[in-house]
C-alpha cells in the first residue's frame, strides 16, 4: 500500500514528506494507521548519522489503531488501539528473564533498518529500499510493525499524547520506578529537564524520594519540575550543582543521580554528587565521553554507575501503568506536550532542540477524534 512519511534522504538531510510502498501484512505482523508520533532525541540522532543507513522514515514514539493482524497474532485485533514501543526476539535468556530492552537481537530487530524476519518493509516507488527505525518508523500515517512492538491502552485516553511513553517518558520512569527502585526517603537528583528528567522527576515523586533536586540552565523548566514534583531546583549556571548538593546533604550526597544532558562536564559534577553506595544513571543519547576514575569515583564508596535502555521495562506492563498513574493525577505529563501537524515536522524538531517546546508531537490523522 502507498503511504505518507517523513524520509531522511541522507545524513542532516531534513524530513520531506513523501509517498513511499509499505509491505504487505506477515503472519507476525501489526498493520497500525498512526495517529501521532512523538519526537525524541534519539530521532535528531539518527537523523544525524547515528546508526541507520539512508534513506530512511524514523520515529519511534508512534500511537494509533490497528487496521489488520497476521494469522499468528494474538494480543491484538483491528480496531485495538496501541502504543508502539521497541522489538524484540521474545526468545533469549535475556527477554524471557524479564528485561527485553536487553535482548540479544536488540540491535538486528531495531537499528538495521529492516524487520525482525530480515525484510525491508519500506521501498520509493522506484524500488529502492527505504530503513525502518525501531522496527515501527512511525513519522509515516501507517506503520508495518510486529506484535512485539505493540501495547495494547485504553480507548478512553486522547491517543495523540500517548505514544510519547513508548520511549522517552517510559525511559525516565523506568529508570526510576524500575531499576533504582527507591525506597521512601531516599534522595535522587536529575540533570536536564527535558521529557526524560521530567519523567524521572514525576517518578522519584510517585516513589516517594526526598529531596528531589531538579537542575537545569532553564528556569522555566525548572519551576514546571518544581510543578510535577521536585522539591529543590537549580540554575547550574548560576551556582555549582555538586556543591549545591553536598550542602543540602550535609556533605552526605544523594543515594541516586540520573543524566540526561550527555555534557561530560555535567556528567561529571553528576556522578560526584552520589553519596556511598549510590548509583549514576546517565540516560543521554550522544557519541560523548566522560572520565572515571575507577577507584576513588566507584570503587571507593561502593558507588555505581548503572546503563539503563529504555528504563529497562517490560512495556506491555510499563506503559499501562503510567496511563494509570496519569489518569489519577500522579503523572500529568500532557502538561508539557505541544502538537504539531505531520507537514510541521521539521519545526517541531527545530523547537525541541531550542529548547522552546518539551515534548512535541506531529498529528498524522487529523480526523482523530480525542474521547470527550
Amino acid at each position: 500500500m502507498k503511504i505518507k512519511a517523513a524520509v531522511v534522504k541522507e545524513k542532516g538531510a531534513p524530513y520531506e514528506i513523501s509517498e513511499i510502498e509499505l509491505a504487505e501484512v506477515g503472519q507476525t505482523d501489526v498493520l497500525v494507521k498512526i495517529v501521532a508520533s512523538g519526537l525524541c532525541r534519539s530521532d535528531y540522532g539518527e537523523r544525524n548519522g547515528n546508526s541507520i543507513e539512508f534513506p530512511n522514515v524514523l520515529g519511534h514514539e508512534g500511537s494509533g489503531i490497528v487496521e489488520r493482524v497476521g494469522d499468528a497474532v494474538t494480543s491484538v485485533e483491528p480496531g485495538d488501539h496501541v502504543i508502539l514501543s521497541y522489538a524484540y526476539c521474545g526468545e533469549c535468556r535475556h527477554c524471557t528473564d524479564g528485561h527485553p530492552s536487553s535482548c540479544e537481537k536488540w540491535f538486528t530487530v531495531n537499528n538495521i533498518g529492516k524487520n525482525p524476519r530480515g525484510e525491508y518493509v519500506l521501498h520509493t516507488d522506484g524500488g529502492e529500499a527505504v530503513n525502518n527505525f525501531f522496527n515501527q518508523s512511525s513519522f509515516a500515517t501507517y506503520s508495518l510493525t510486529d506484535e512485539s512492538n505493540v501495547v495494547k491502552v485504553s480507548k478512553e485516553i486522547d491517543l495523540r499524547l500517548l505514544g510519547p511513553l513508548g520511549c522517552g517518558l517510559g525511559t525516565g520512569s523506568g529508570a526510576v520506578l524500575r531499576v533504582l527502585n527507591p525506597s521512601v526517603g531516599e534522595g535522587i537528583a536529575i540533570f536536564g529537564t527535558g521529557a526524560v528528567g521530567f519523567a524521572a522527576v514525576m517518578a522519584a515523586k510517585i516513589a516517594g524520594c526526598y529531596p528531589i533536586v531538579a537542575i537545569d540552565i532553564n528556569d522555566q523548566r525548572l519551576e514546571k519540575a518544581q510543578e510535577l514534583g521536585a522539591s529543590h531546583i537549580l540554575n547550574s549556571s548560576q551556582a555549582n550543582p555538586q556543591d549545591f548538593i553536598m550542602e543540602l546533604t550535609d556533605g552526605k550526597g544523594l543515594d541516586y543521580v540520573i543524566d540526561s544532558t550527555g555534557v561530560p562536564p555535567v556528567m561529571t559534577q553528576a556522578l560526584h554528587s552520589l553519596a556511598n553506595s549510590g548509583t549514576f544513571v546517565p540516560l543521554a543519547v550522544t557519541k560523548k565521553e566522560f572520565e572515571v576514575n575507577t577507584f576513588f569515583d566507584l570503587v571507593f564508596g561502593n558507588k555505581k554507575v548503572r546503563g539503563v535502555l529504555i528504563g529497562d521495562t517490560i512495556a506491555k506492563y510499563h506503559l499501562p501503568n503510567l496511563i494509570d498513574f496519569y489518569q489519577r493525577g500522579e503523572f500529568p505529563f500532557d502538561q508539557f506536550v505541544k502538537y504539531y501537524d505531520f507537514e510541521d515536522i521539521n519545526q517541531a524538531e527545530a523547537d525541541s532542540l531550542s529548547g522552546e517546546v518539551i515534548k512535541a508531537v506531529v498529528v498524522m490523522d487529523k480526523a482523530y477524534q480525542p474521547p470527550s
